[in-house]
């Protein structure tokens, strides 16, 4: 009984704060909220909304959520939606209504839905909800129903009701911009609207939004109506343009982006409007905005599902970016806006960059090529185990320099289509070039300290050289949605990207690149390293390496060898990240020049030093040392 009375008393302690305050701001809108109390089958959202303002109620059983009423302007909507969320036995949800835009969503189950979409100012506005009796208590139902943060009962009820009034939609507008109402959204929300009649000899014309009182009049848009909107079979057609500001619903939870505060939407009576021959072009004006962040006109996609929708640039494009306003073009009619980016990470000197790294694969590609030549003819006169590994590393590095010279070129004259197979052939080269950089650090690790040993057959090197990486192409290419065009953003000119055939930019790809590019890349530097100083520290002391000046050659062939030159890319930050994104981008892109070198020069030296010297492998002088050593001891 204490219990029931207690229960009573918060229903009349929230409905005197309800009375209390009137025809206040704090009635204008509703904002109910509840725990959803259902079965664990399948689950449905009931919608039946008609245009009057006898008031809604929201009512629920072991299966559906019902919204039911007469409480809207413009909309009207009956719809049995299927909810696809969490089986657990309630769900937590929250209705709310703006009366101004004739707004209704309903966030549940992590998901916002629109049930009524935002319009400009009608005659009529249904405001001042007040709560109505509730639903007798049952086992599934509405428990723990509140309006914003005061509880009415934390009892299930099967539905609760709230009864509205109509008023005047001028009027209430006009007292949320005086501030006579006290304010509890500090953005202005009522919608600017413009009506254009096309008549037979419409011939374009151009709609500026009315600037709202507190707004400055140089944040506005402006539109142009094409000649082509206007279709020939219907006589006179009216073209409504709604200009909304700070309108929460368009503010998607990006941690990249934001959109503008300026919302524009086009319609035309009674018509559907696509794929319009001459575009409609929106210019909006707003704040300074850097060359930096880069912008993207979109509109509000409702083409996969009406219920949940985002920003999309498909119809848009995005025709020119100032400092203080960015054209549109887009073919169709909708919600539109500029979408900007709040971190750009452009790629600083990416045409320097660029330039190099074009010419370091053009040389590299010739030396390559020159180096499997030299290696073919010194396995006809040598059996020296080495040469195979060296060679199927000149071949992958051959085809890792080709297809990324061309990757530019293939990305803006084939499209997505080529670039998905380009992409994968490029990963697949790439992660075929770090093995055989890894089967180089175990074969010398191999000579040096298993010298008696017989080392693996070739058959065996080729087979994880070429094979291995192929695994892992073959099973991301049949995902799907991993290789494509992938845009390079330069700092300089940020609407301009470059192009270029790769991993797309998208959270499967990045997972791709993660589990994949990075962890071989961080094994091979580092055992790399590692090898790199075991080499040098066995054939520092040898006679020619001190006589000789051009020994040096050799430590730089053995660092690309090796792979410990990709180890810079990790080093890309802070005040000197400019010079080791350079180094990097030199080293890497004449790979394969340097290792042409350092085979050239060391032949070159042990034909100075009478054939007997330096040997003409990385790993050859190694191992011939090494026994040297083992016969004196």
């Amino acid at each position: 009984m204490e219990y029931r009375i207690t229960d009573n008393l918060k229903v009349v302690f929230v409905l005197i704060i309800l009375m209390s305050t009137g025809s206040s701001q704090y009635d204008r809108y509703l904002d109910f909220c509840g725990t959803w109390r259902h079965g664990k089958g399948h689950l449905n959202l009931s919608v039946n909304l008609s245009r009057g303002c006898d008031g809604i109620s929201v009512s629920a059983n072991e299966t559906t959520l019902s919204i039911d009423g007469k409480i809207t302007s413009q909309c009207m909507r009956f719809d049995l939606i299927p909810l696809n969320i969490s089986r657990k036995d309630s769900s937590k949800f929250c209705l709310n209504w703006e009366p101004l835009l004739d707004l209704l969503t309903l966030q549940i189950g992590g998901k916002n839905l629109t049930l009524c979409w935002p319009s400009s100012l009608h005659g009529s506005c249904c405001t001042d909800l007040s709560h109505g009796p509730n639903e007798p208590e049952a086992k599934y139902g509405i428990a723990n129903g509140k309006i914003r943060t005061d509880f009415i009962t934390e009892k299930t009820h099967t539905g609760y009701k709230f009864i509205g009034q109509p008023i005047n939609c001028t009027l209430l507008c006009d007292q949320e911009r005086d501030g006579s109402m006290q304010a509890t959204k500090s953005e202005p929300i009522c919608a600017q609207r413009s009506e254009v009649e096309m008549k037979a000899d419409f011939g374009g014309f151009n709609v500026t939004a009315p600037a709202p009182m507190g707004v400055s009049k140089a944040s506005t848009v402006t539109v142009h109506l094409p000649r082509a909107l206007k279709r020939a079979e219907t006589k006179t057609s009216k073209v409504h343009c709604t200009f909304f500001k700070n309108i929460s619903l368009f503010q998607e939870d990006y941690k990249k982006f934001r959109v503008l505060d300026d919302v524009v939407d086009i319609t035309v009576e009674n018509e559907i409007i696509a794929d319009l021959s001459e575009p409609i072009r929106i210019t909006f004006y707003h704040d300074f905005i850097s060359k930096m962040h880069p912008r993207k006109c979109v509109s509000w996609d409702t083409r996969k599902d009406p219920l949940m929708v985002s920003w999309s640039d498909h119809g848009c494009k995005t025709n020119q970016e100032e400092l203080t306003y960015t054209e549109c073009l887009c073919n169709h009619l909708t919600y539109f806006s500029v979408l900007v980016q709040l971190e750009p990470r452009p790629v600083r000197h990416l045409l320097a960059l660029t330039t190099i790294t074009s010419l370091g694969c053009a040389v590299s590609f010739i030396s390559c090529v020159a180096l499997i030549i030299y290696l073919c003819r010194k396995s006809r006169r040598s059996k020296e185990q080495s040469t195979p590994i060296h060679l199927g590393l000149a071949v992958s590095l051959a085809l890792l320099n080709l297809l990324f010279f061309f990757t530019g070129v293939l990305a803006n004259a084939g499209g997505e289509n080529v670039c998905t197979w380009v992409g994968a052939g490029l990963h697949y080269a790439l992660l075929s070039s770090f093995t055989w950089m890894g089967i180089e650090v175990f074969h010398t690790f191999w000579l040096v300290y298993r010298v008696f040993s017989p080392s693996p057959k070739p058959y065996i090197w080729i087979l994880a050289g070429f094979v291995v990486p192929a695994v892992p192409v073959i099973i991301l290419a049949s995902v799907g949605g991993i290789y494509g065009i992938r845009e390079v953003v330069p700092s300089n000119d940020v609407s301009n990207p470059y192009l270029m055939c790769w991993m797309t930019n998208t959270y499967k790809a990045l997972l791709a690149h993660y589990f994949t590019n990075m962890p071989i890349v961080v094994i091979l530097v580092l055992s790399g390293i590692v090898m790199l100083f075991v080499v040098y520290r066995e054939i520092k002391t040898r006679e020619e390496w001190r006589k000789n000046s051009v020994a040096f050659l050799s430590l730089w062939g053995l660092s690309c060898l090796f792979g410990t030159t990709w180890g810079l890319g990790f080093l890309d930050f802070g005040p000197l990240s400019d010079f080791f994104l350079f180094t990097s981008c030199i080293l890497n892109s004449f790979q394969g020049f340097l290792l042409m070198l350092r085979f050239f020069m060391l032949d070159w030296m042990r034909k100075q030093a009478g054939g007997s010297a330096v040997g003409s492998s990385s790993t050859g002088s190694t191992r011939q040392h090494m026994l040297k050593a083992n016969e004196k001891s």
